[in-house]
């Protein structure tokens, strides 16, 4: 088995909502992701033989994704007040809202999904909340 991995990472704020500690608070973070693909078999086309996928395209990818939550407000849908979040919005800040509670357990799974739709043969999705903590995703364990 071939095994790539990549990564990239991303500065931006979010709060739990309902959360008691300090996670409740809106805070900031510089998230690490690292991407891990594998597969049993190298491409044998001309430009990529001997590769299992071109680090560039894989790059390029994992980058995209990460550019959409740099330097942002990530929140989770329906946790500020209407009021709030038009009032952010008015201020012209970069809001994300997502479908689920920002945590790295989440984005984990959310990072790996966004490859595996990119086309990518993802094994595992890593995130990293801070230097010493992360969370990872991979299908089908246990």
């Amino acid at each position: 088995m071939y095994y790539l991995k990549t990564e990239a990472a991303f500065d931006s704020a979010h709060f739990l909502k309902d959360y008691q500690g300090k996670c409740k608070n809106l805070h900031g973070h510089r998230w690490r992701v690292i991407i891990t693909i594998c597969s049993n078999a190298l491409k044998k086309d001309k430009q990529t033989h001997g590769m299992l996928v071109d680090f560039g395209d894989l790059k390029d990818s994992l980058k995209k994704e990460t550019d959409i939550l740099d330097h942002c407000l990530i929140i989770e849908k329906d946790s500020l007040k209407p009021k709030t979040k038009q009032a952010l919005l008015e201020e012209n800040f970069h809001i994300e809202e997502v479908p689920f509670r920002p945590t790295a357990e989440n984005f984990s799974r959310y990072f790996f999904e966004r490859l595996k739709q990119a086309g990518f043969p993802v094994y595992e999705a890593t995130v990293y909340e801070t230097p010493n903590n992360c969370a990872s995703y991979r299908e089908n364990e246990l």
